[in-house]
């Protein structure tokens, strides 16, 4: 499957029916989900592999993942209405490999490295930190990508590479690739003035040890 169709699968995914802003709950838009999982794929991080979204939402990079052939895919995501919305959305788009939706916190994941056979993948959008309070959530997502996973995909605030390389390195990681991405987000909260606005961010590929 070409990127330009799976954007146009993924196209058709319905975001949140009660997003919570303090949860950064922001739909990732199709086309970039089907950009990075498409490079995701070239690099051989997809095809036959566990593929884990942390903080799945309603499905997205899990979906695109499942569209392009990943042996397993898991979903992890805190919010039981959005795993609902996820289960229709699979169904929606007719995924080629089955989905299991694991409702958790994916910093505290009720999951294991030992659990997978192989190497495993991670991608994720994980919150930014924009939320007063909520500032860095993005590394504790980082640390549970560096405990489950060989290789991880991850979109983060724009500028974030230094924190990002920085983290990795503590970790014994290494960023391998980064790239520009925009974020095209229509209105949720009653606090936003635009009805659609675009968001810079910075997308990261990690090799862990």
């Amino acid at each position: 499957m070409s990127r330009q169709a799976l954007e146009g699968k993924l196209a058709v995914v319905a975001g949140f029916e009660d997003p919570t802003a303090e949860l950064e709950q922001y739909p990732t838009p199709a086309d970039v989900a089907a950009h990075v999982v498409h490079l995701a794929d070239l690099r051989g991080d997809v095809a036959d592999r566990t593929v884990v979204d942390l903080g799945a939402g309603t499905g997205m990079f899990a979906l695109g993942a499942a569209l392009r052939g990943a042996g397993r895919v898991v979903g992890v995501e805190l919010d039981r209405g959005a795993l609902d919305v996820a289960a229709q959305n699979e169904r929606r788009v007719g995924a080629r490999t089955p989905i299991h939706w694991v409702n958790g916190d994916a910093t505290r994941p009720p999951l294991a490295r030992d659990r997978f056979d192989g190497p495993v993948t991670v991608l994720m959008n994980p919150p930014f930190g924009a939320q007063s309070g909520n500032e860095h959530a993005d590394r504790a997502f980082l640390a549970t990508a560096a405990e489950l996973a060989d290789v991880s995909y991850s979109v983060h605030n724009a500028g974030s590479q230094s924190f990002v390389e920085s983290f990795v390195d503590d970790e014994g990681g290494d960023v391998t690739d980064a790239f520009r991405a925009t974020l095209t987000l229509d209105r949720q909260f009653d606090h936003q003035t635009s009805e659609r606005r675009d968001i810079d961010a910075d997308v990261f590929r990690i090799e862990w040890q």
